[in-house]
């Protein structure tokens, strides 16, 4: 067998991935500072897009738990929305204990029943999930009564530093606890790879897929929570108007697909959002139309997929 060189070596060892996720930051960095020394990219920006990146980044650990195992979600959106509304809502009588325990219940609980009804329907993830987005935005609709809700000036402590970083890096550790250390994690990953393997290895498949779809829902619940303090408010619309909140936290999901082999999804997923945070702000610093955001997400989410899709069995969509 031909021995690895010392540069294979490094190639394949955890620190090559961190040297290439930085390398990736102070490039898209350098590119906007460059076009646009003035306003892009100064101290107190980057804390900025650090402050937007890790709200949809809690949102990408939990969509990891499912994506690993090659399925889909497009009711992210509408699940976010609600959780906001029920947070906002359950905040104006319980305060701080609805505030955050609302999104997390809603999330959790309507992710369990996303799960539920793929396993017992037997159809596409992406078809369940398009179908249940329908409900969820008419019934953010119904309980608001098309009626913007606020959170009170005292309730915002989560939109901002410290507790915003504090509850994204406890959820980021949570995930990283669970995908390292317990079976969810090892289950996943095995369920991804080959699901009739899983099955004769006497894996209980739809169990963890179900399990999956849960923890989903948790994330996306502590998403909401930091997504409804920082913009203190909520509207909920129909017509699938909540799916363009689908695709950011997935961006950063294939970051973590991507770079898993190194072994850090997590702290993939958090770099990769906070990249494509800086690529949106390089494009309104250079005076670009909000619109443009559209484009880039479609042009980054298209190029991760394709190639995370090469390197990553279980990002086949079922």
């Amino acid at each position: 067998m031909k021995e690895q060189t010392s540069m294979e070596k490094f190639k394949s060892s955890q620190w090559f991935g961190i040297v290439l996720m930085a390398a990736l930051v102070i490039a898209v960095w350098a590119v906007f500072k460059i076009l646009r020394p003035s306003t892009f990219g100064t101290p107190d920006r980057m804390v900025t897009y650090l402050r937007d990146a890790i709200i949809y980044a809690v949102g990408g650990c939990g969509f990891y738990f499912i994506v690993v195992m090659g399925l889909f979600d497009f009711s992210v959106g509408s699940i976010i929305v609600l959780s906001c509304v029920m947070s906002a809502t359950l905040s104006e009588h319980l305060g701080y204990a609805g505030l955050i325990l609302a999104p997390i219940i809603c999330g959790a609980l309507l992710e369990f029943i996303n799960g539920m009804l793929y396993i017992k329907l037997r159809i596409p993830s992406m078809i369940v999930t398009t179908g249940m987005a329908l409900i969820y935005e008419a019934l953010a609709v119904f309980a608001t009564g098309s009626v913007e809700k606020i959170i009170g000036p005292n309730l915002r402590a989560f939109g901002q530093y410290p507790l915003n970083l504090i509850v994204a890096v406890a959820a980021f550790l949570l995930c990283g606890f669970i995908l390292k250390y317990t079976r969810v994690g090892t289950y996943a990953t095995a369920i991804g790879s080959n699901e009739a393997v899983a099955k004769n290895m006497g894996i209980n498949v739809d169990k963890y897929k179900v399990i999956g779809f849960t923890l989903f829902g948790l994330f996306l619940g502590v998403e909401a929570l930091l997504t409804i303090s920082y913009g203190t408010s909520m509207t909920a619309k129909t017509g699938m108007v909540s799916m363009a909140r689908n695709f950011q936290p997935l961006m950063g999901t294939f970051f973590g697909l991507a770079f898993r082999k190194y072994g850090h999804p997590v702290v993939a997923v958090v770099v990769g959002e906070y990249i494509v945070s800086m690529i949106f702000a390089g494009f309104v610093a250079l005076g670009a139309p909000t619109t443009i955001n559209n484009i880039v997400t479609g042009i980054v989410l298209l190029v991760i997929v394709a190639l995370t899709t090469k390197r990553v069995k279980g990002a086949v969509v079922k």
